[in-house]
């Protein structure tokens, strides 16, 4: 009997930030994040002109918004649900909107942005987009573009390996981590941040986890993964002979590196808290009912196993891309840009595991 496999189950991206999700079959993992995810974030303006980040937490309608890819341009529709949240809905609300993934920046108002303590500036989009939004939500909203500019990463950045690690290895992290000694014949690896993802490119979550809160649930009801809003999830797959195997809830609370497709590195941080997000019901755009409605609470049991969070429960790893081992495999421009393509089915290694799990240090 062979060696059972972790492998990767779903991907997911989100063009538009606090959208429902895209499921992809395949992705490109950057330093800052997947490729296309999160590069635009939605802004209620308040009554006084400042703006408010749309988060799923707070403005549960953002899940009645679907996304989908058609070449260069991300495609949004407006789920109305059988209760409508706007009653007549407006007529926005049975169109599409294509918004590009590269929009040209010029000309556009520049914006302040503060999401998760991290500060960047992003550019507003034109009005149409913003009418669009508008009229769906049913008050003023506007979408910004990051464009290049990134947010800092203020905790959990992967630490250096040991020196005697090659040169790419040690100057690939400082992307990371800023050091004194960072010198000039490495502007090629300097920071790139992060977009709008809130503490880190990657969240990685475990279909065994999900199953144990699935069995929280009353008899016939079942979590969905995208309620905790991942980017990669990861399953173990036994062959068609052999019975679902050792990967067992919470496994990845100690997984402190992974190797993808045998050449692509995750270095797995930091443990992601949860909120009531994961008590919205995304057929309705609202609050769930009854159990549903208190996933949270059921979670909160045993799942504040975070000496830095303790009042939240714990679900998935937030994780950054670290160059490959050994070899140049992911480093895939001539500049030594680091990337890597990945896909359902690729296969996933611990490599590395820790024996405490992971506490939280995010400045508050």
């Amino acid at each position: 009997m062979g060696q059972k496999k972790i492998k990767i189950t779903e991907l997911y991206i989100y063009p538009i930030k606090s959208l429902r999700p895209l499921s992809v079959p395949t992705a490109q993992l950057r330093r800052e994040g997947l490729q296309y995810d999160r590069r635009f974030m939605l802004l209620k303006v308040e009554a006084d002109g400042q703006y408010k980040n749309i988060q799923t937490a707070y403005f549960p309608e953002c899940t009645l918004f679907y996304q989908a890819l058609d070449d260069d341009h991300v495609v949004v529709t407006y789920r109305i649900p059988e209760k409508p949240l706007i009653d007549p809905p407006p007529p926005e609300q049975r169109t599409a909107l294509r918004v590009p993934l590269n929009p040209s920046i010029d000309g556009l108002e520049v914006v302040d942005i503060k999401l998760f303590g991290s500060n960047t500036v992003a550019y507003r989009m034109d009005d149409p987009y913003n009418a669009w939004f508008s009229a769906c939500f049913g008050y003023s909203a506007v979408l910004v573009y990051i464009g290049n500019n990134r947010r800092p990463v203020l905790a959990h950045s992967p630490k250096p390996e040991p020196q005697q690690q090659r040169d790419s290895w040690f100057s690939s992290i400082t992307s990371f981590i800023p050091l004194p000694y960072y010198h000039q014949s490495q502007a090629k690896h300097e920071p790139t941040g992060l977009t709008f993802n809130e503490a880190a490119p990657f969240l990685l979550t475990s279909k065994a986890s999900l199953r144990d809160v699935s069995a929280r649930l009353p008899e016939g009801k079942t979590m969905d993964m995208i309620k905790f809003r991942p980017n990669i999830v990861v399953d173990e797959v036994p062959h068609d002979d052999e019975k679902p195997g050792p990967l067992n809830a919470w496994d990845e609370d100690f997984w402190a590196e992974l190797l993808v497709h045998g050449s692509h590195r995750l270095a797995l941080t930091a443990n992601c808290a949860r909120c009531i997000s994961i008590n919205i019901d995304y057929d309705t755009g609202r609050p769930a009912e009854g159990e549903m409605g208190s996933v949270l609470k059921k979670l909160m049991k045993d799942r504040r196993v975070d000496a830095g969070n303790k009042w939240s429960p714990i679900f998935g790893r937030y994780a950054f891309l670290l160059p490959p081992p050994l070899s140049k495999n992911g480093t895939n421009s001539e500049e030594g840009e680091l990337v890597a393509d990945i896909a359902v089915g690729d296969e996933v290694k611990v490599t590395r595991c820790t024996s405490e799990r992971d506490v939280w240090a995010w400045p508050k």
